[in-house]
């Protein structure tokens, strides 16, 4: 881990797991307004992969599991590890899908295998009290780790810039979407994709390895 990534973490993990005890294993306990939500963000993220292959996953931050659901609901065979710092969340993930074949929880990122794609939603949305400098040293860390840990591509989300003004909040970061489609073109892959034109103040990358 970088030093910020060791200031940062601690507090993040314990804002989530707080998120977890006040709502328990919902869409709210990992910070989103509704399924409907969650459900719009886990579509983007997955146009990375093939829509019926066999693949590999990794979930960065997978809060208590809700993207295994998500993959089940498509019908396409996957394995999938999902890692999140918060040991609480992975006991909730691992509670609820307990049985289910190829679907593994860990809270160590140490213990995550390279996959054929990596994928990380709402990761990058609470900054607390760090200043967007910090925040965005955090986040270059944690892009790397989601290339290095992807055989084939990987993607994730973030609040964008362009949001209202009025209705931004100082805890949050917003990203500006230009400067990370730039980075992931010249740093990671040709192959890069912007998807900002779905109906919530974000967007997300994709980046085929």
């Amino acid at each position: 881990m970088s030093m910020g990534t060791d200031r940062i973490l601690p507090r993040v993990t314990e804002y989530y797991a707080s998120r977890l005890r006040d709502h328990g294993p919902t869409p709210r306990g990992v910070d989103w307004n509704s399924a409907e939500s969650q459900h719009l963000r886990f579509e983007q993220l997955l146009k990375v992969c093939e829509p019926s292959a066999s693949v590999s996953i990794n979930d960065y931050g997978c809060g208590y599991g809700a993207l295994v659901d998500y993959l089940a609901s498509r019908g396409a065979p996957f394995t999938y590890l999902g890692y999140d710092a918060s040991e609480a969340m992975i006991a909730q993930a691992s509670a609820l899908h307990a049985g289910r074949p190829g679907c593994v929880f860990v809270a160590q990122e140490s213990e995550l295998p390279v996959a054929d794609y990596s994928v990380a939603s709402g990761i990058f949305n609470v900054k607390l009290q760090f200043s967007d400098a910090e925040w965005t040293t955090y986040m270059l860390h944690l892009v790397d780790r989601l290339a290095a840990l992807s055989r084939r591509g990987f993607a994730f989300n973030a609040l964008t810039s362009y949001a209202d003004a009025d209705r931004m909040r100082a805890d949050l970061y917003y990203a500006d979407p230009l400067f990370w489609f730039d980075r992931c073109k010249r740093r990671y892959a040709r192959r890069v994709a912007l998807l900002h034109d779905y109906p919530l103040y974000e967007f997300t990358i994709l980046v085929r390895l």
